[in-house]
């Protein structure tokens, strides 16, 4: 049985606390009481629960509530839920006021407990993961793996094997930009519907954008005065993502002390704050990604073998865009009816024959990212029922063989050449031979006239 959660006890009658550690237990959560006030504080800070129960009249010298604001003074986040025989409103209220989120008055009803302790590890979870997103700026999922190419399907049908097979820790490699986190997605809400247990937390995060003084941090946690900024205990993302996914995005860039300790973490399933003495469980669905060949770094010494054999297991490699055939154009439509309808654009219906040509035969360095990105830019810039070639504005050096003729082919100079400068002179050249006619400029080019502006501004030409 997953642990669902830590819930520490407090009470002088042990008849009630082991009463309430069996109820509990039953429906998953891990539970430590104490029937004593001595180092109680200590006690509770180093077990790191999610919830404590308290007895208000637990001793003369250390009360429920003194045990209550000496935990909140250090910074515990833990809910506390308060117990007592005194069923008066001004106790209630006093432990309300101290930090308190439940009060049962004794006799309670263990089922009652139940349903309460199942609402309040719910709610942490939620408050833990909204406050991620909202600090991190998590990009809202708006897509989900589109694709009827036989690789796709074939990549479909691996991941609903591994959701099958409950896979803790899945590796999925691919170029930058092919759908890497749109994969991970995908597994994690498989997983959810496969397990039934609802819509779990799916926490994202890149280990190149994290300071290397902070990553083992929000990955594993810390205690307070764990190092000089720890002013209160926190949870590492690892406990975050609880019964949901956690994605490590870039794994192939994580520092080597690091790949060892997630070694452990994986082998184990259990992770330890920073400056902490007890291990929690990891019940969290591990999906890490790279675009860099993992074999060849760790043959290298860039990366640990043993991490490397130990996520080859299960690994998933996403094709890049111009290796899955019709996806291509499958995938334009899609982008475009969605950012037609986001940008209240319905008059954009389609793309010209030829603009669907320049798509297919194009290299699309970026993926899918690059394709997505593209598409927006047109359904905002242009206003035509039919976006063409030239409203792609596809990046010339990319195009494949035998797309532009022999005579418009430009030979790079041995010494290099600036783009910028050259971009610039054709444009030049182009407003000089249509006596500044920017709509026939535009057209001499081969890009829309919002383009040619946009350029023209750019280059101070207009």
């Amino acid at each position: 049985m997953k642990i669902r959660g830590r819930i520490f006890a407090v009470d002088d009658d042990e008849l009630i606390v082991t009463m309430l550690a069996r109820a509990l237990r039953s429906e998953g959560y891990e539970v430590h009481f104490q029937t004593t006030p001595q180092d109680v504080v200590a006690n509770i800070l180093s077990w790191q629960p999610d919830i404590v129960f308290l007895d208000v009249d637990l001793a003369e010298e250390m009360t429920g509530f003194d045990i209550l604001a000496a935990i909140k003074k250090e910074g515990l986040e833990a809910a506390v839920v308060m117990l007592t025989a005194d069923d008066s409103a001004e106790s209630a209220i006093k432990a309300m006021k101290l930090g308190a989120v439940e009060y049962f008055t004794k006799p309670f009803n263990l089922d009652e407990i139940k349903i309460i302790t199942g609402n309040i590890i719910e709610n942490i979870r939620r408050k833990a993961e909204i406050d991620y997103h909202r600090k991190n700026s998590c990009p809202y999922f708006e897509h989900g793996l589109v694709g009827e190419s036989s690789l796709i399907a074939e990549i479909l049908r691996k991941a609903d094997k591994l959701v099958e097979a409950k896979a803790e820790t899945i590796l999925i490699t691919g170029e930058s930009g092919s759908g890497k986190e749109v994969l991970a997605r995908h597994i994690h809400c498989q997983r959810q519907k496969a397990e039934a247990v609802g819509q779990g937390p799916f926490f994202a995060v890149n280990c190149t954008a994290l300071p290397e003084n902070l990553i083992e941090s929000e990955l594993f946690g810390h205690v307070k005065g764990a190092f000089t900024d720890a002013r209160s205990d926190k949870k590492g993302i690892f406990e975050l993502a609880a019964e949901g996914t956690l994605l490590l995005d870039e794994i192939g860039d994580m520092r080597l002390d690091l790949q060892s300790k997630l070694l452990r973490v994986l082998e184990e399933r259990k992770v330890r704050r920073l400056g902490g003495s007890v291990d929690l469980p990891v019940e969290a669905t591990v999906i890490v990604t790279t675009n860099k060949d993992l074999k060849t770094a760790a043959e290298q010494g860039g990366f640990r073998k043993d991490l490397f054999f130990r996520l080859s297991a299960f690994a998933v490699e996403l094709p890049p865009l111009r290796e899955r055939g019709d996806d291509i154009l499958l995938l334009a439509h899609h982008f475009l009816r969605y950012f037609a309808n986001k940008y209240l654009k319905k008059g954009i219906k389609g793309f010209s024959d030829e603009a669907e040509r320049a798509m297919m035969s194009y290299d699309w360095p970026g993926n899918v990212r690059e394709l997505r990105n593209i598409i927006e830019r047109c359904v905002v810039l242009e206003e035509m029922e039919t976006i063409t070639r030239a409203h792609l504005h596809l990046n010339l050096a990319g195009w494949a063989a035998g797309e532009l003729p022999a005579s418009s082919r430009i030979i790079l100079p041995e010494e290099g050449i600036s783009l910028e400068e050259l971009e610039k002179d054709l444009i030049r050249q182009a407003l000089e031979r249509t006596k500044a006619n920017q709509t026939k400029a535009a057209k001499l080019l081969g890009i829309s006239y919002d383009t040619l502006r946009y350029q023209m501004k750019k280059f101070d030409l207009a």
